[in-house]
């Protein structure tokens, strides 16, 4: 695909993930139209403030677009959200308003990536997870995912989707109301302790800018159209490597206090996603390992 003049309608653009996959594409030659609550600093591309919900509205921004690319990142993605609805009515409602106003807007993008999340897949399933495992979501947001993926499928005869289930990755930036960027806000603090729940379980941690490379790579690739895919590094660690890893970076000793609030009842002990799909359309490896991560995040 010549990316040179094409451009790219990325929503959810001033959020976390949205920086660097702005970056990733315009590195390869796209130009962004960045789609938010509110404006992204640093951009070369063009600002669009829009609101998923507002379906006119939308539709509206498509036909001025008329984008090569669609990238929707766009979600309420804190599990803690206290409003319930706000799941359903962002994630589910909102990406049905994209879809329906690409496929009556006349426009023919090359590929539509909706990043959905590994959560669907709960926390029934032990070890080495791959697409086709059963999902069982157990909380609002993973329900949200899982029903705009079915959603999106009304969809797939006439546009080119991509459903990518991102697994666990953070990086410098994201909200310290997730766990990764917890533990390194302590450090960076050189806290003397921190709460924590069970430091014995194994999650799959990749690095949001292999996030944002593959995501380039995928819609990049027509193979990839029509495809459900993990995006995971394969490589699970603990909590308490994660932890270790930090006090060796940081060069002391933090105590750890498990609060029993923070354990989940019949936790899945280890977690981790099969890259096999993502690698066979990306020929992606596993990006930075967690430590190179961990002292990207603590030196930033």
């Amino acid at each position: 695909m010549d990316r040179i003049g094409k451009r790219a309608l990325l929503t959810g653009a001033s959020g976390f993930t949205g920086r660097y996959v702005r970056a990733e594409l315009e590195s390869r030659g796209y130009l962004v139209y960045g789609m938010g609550a509110r404006t992204a600093d640093g951009s070369e591309g063009v600002e669009i403030c829009a609101d998923l919900r507002d379906s006119e509205q939308l539709a509206s921004v498509v036909q001025d677009v008329r984008p090569n690319v669609v990238v929707h990142l766009a979600a309420l993605a804190f599990v803690g959200h206290a409003h319930v609805n706000d799941f359903y009515e962002v994630n589910l409602v909102g990406t049905r308003n994209l879809l329906k106003a690409l496929s009556e807007s006349g426009v023919a993008p090359e590929a539509v990536l909706l990043v959905s999340s590994a959560n669907i897949y709960g926390n029934a399933s032990e070890g080495t997870i791959d697409e086709s495992v059963k999902p069982a979501p157990a909380n609002d947001y993973a329900v949200s995912k899982l029903a705009m993926e079915y959603m999106a499928s009304l969809w797939r005869d006439q546009l080119p989707l991509i459903v990518a289930r991102p697994f666990n990755y953070t990086g410098v930036g994201q909200s310290a109301n997730f766990l990764v960027p917890k533990i390194v806000d302590h450090f960076r603090r050189r806290a003397k302790s921190i709460e924590l729940g069970n430091l014995d379980v194994w999650r799959d941690f990749s690095d949001v800018r292999f996030i944002a490379q593959v995501y380039g790579d995928l819609i990049a690739n027509r193979e990839a159209v029509g495809q459900v895919v993990n995006v995971c590094s394969g490589v699970a660690l603990s909590l308490r490597e994660i932890i270790m890893m930090c006090e060796e970076i940081a060069g002391y000793h933090i105590n750890v206090k498990v609060n029993p609030d923070f354990m989940r009842a019949n936790e899945v002990k280890t977690l981790r996603g099969d890259p096999a799909l993502l690698r066979r359309l990306t020929g992606a490896g596993h990006g930075p390992a967690l430590r190179k991560t961990l002292e990207w995040m603590l030196a930033a």
